[in-house]
């Protein structure tokens, strides 16, 4: 069997080679032909490359949509799916998923789109979310990771300026959970089963990311845990990827964010679990049985 791991051309950053690393690694050790390609390869090549080289997989670890949508285009089978990756990078666009059938998340409201050369002539409308949702408030950029472009706002007047800074950029706002500030947990979901989870917990920061601080210790889910993270990722059509949860002030789950390419060398780190075991075994089992999430 052969595969492509494709990566992002632009980013080269140790944390992204590492992991490229393992992948590459564990399917060696299982005879499978994985061969790394970037997304500017693949785009300036296409179709003329798939003509040539017609792989039976594709580890799909990037965010270029369009080209995603065009390799499914030509029957390719992707993991994480087109469609998974597109719902899982916009933030906004998750949480709709995620409202659609009921999963909990903390309260969220979309900020209404506009465009840069206009920016909010009005802000009306964010009245009205601070109303619902009062300060201080978390202001998320619907892209970023590692806990980054993620903001607290204190009043209506510092979320005025922050969203007049950022104007043209797709946001939302979310209510913030003082009890559960600098702390989640991340359940790292492959094939629908549960390979890891950690607790990240950052007295420093109102963001538990390991990247912003935070420290990582291993975690065993609960039942109602377990069973969030499982609905989230059947939900988004993940076959694997990061489920972050917060909890309400009754203790019950909420989905916070919900990651398609999340990172795994800090829940190794922690739980000494090798995630891209997980994933390699799940995507040779689906690719002879067809079988999705």
């Amino acid at each position: 069997m052969k595969g492509w791991l494709l990566g992002n051309q632009f980013l080269r950053e140790t944390r992204f080679c590492a992991l490229y690393d393992r992948l590459l690694s564990a399917a060696e050790r299982r005879n499978v032909a994985l061969c790394y390609k970037t997304n500017a390869e693949v785009l300036a090549n296409f179709p003329k490359l798939l003509e040539s080289e017609h792989p039976d997989f594709v580890i799909f670890w990037d965010k270029d949509e369009v080209l995603a949508w065009m390799l499914e285009s030509k029957g390719l089978r992707l993991f994480n799916s087109a469609r998974a990756i597109t719902d899982c990078d916009n933030k906004a666009l998750t949480y709709a998923r995620l409202l659609a059938t009921g999963i909990p998340t903390p309260q969220t409201i979309p900020a209404p789109v506009t465009y840069e050369r206009v920016g909010y002539t009005d802000f009306t409308f964010l009245e009205h979310v601070g109303e619902i949702l009062g300060f201080p408030m978390i202001v998320k950029e619907c892209y970023g990771s590692f806990g980054a472009q993620v903001y607290l706002v204190h009043d209506l007047s510092e979320c005025r300026k922050l969203l007049s800074e950022k104007a043209g950029t797709p946001m939302l706002f979310q209510k913030f959970l003082a009890h559960t500030a600098g702390r989640d947990v991340r359940i790292y979901m492959v094939g629908g089963e549960i390979a890891a989870a950690i607790e990240r917990k950052n007295p420093s920061d109102f963001r538990a990311n390991v990247a912003a601080g935070g420290q990582a210790a291993a975690y065993r889910p609960n039942t109602q845990e377990a069973a969030i993270a499982r609905a989230a990722c059947i939900c988004l059509h993940l076959d694997f990827g990061g489920v972050d949860l917060l909890w309400d002030e009754r203790g019950r789950p909420l989905v916070c964010e919900v990651n398609s390419n999340a990172h795994f060398q800090g829940i190794a780190d922690a739980t000494g679990v090798h995630v891209e075991e997980w994933i390699l075994d799940w995507i040779l089992h689906a690719v002879k049985t067809g079988k999705t999430v």
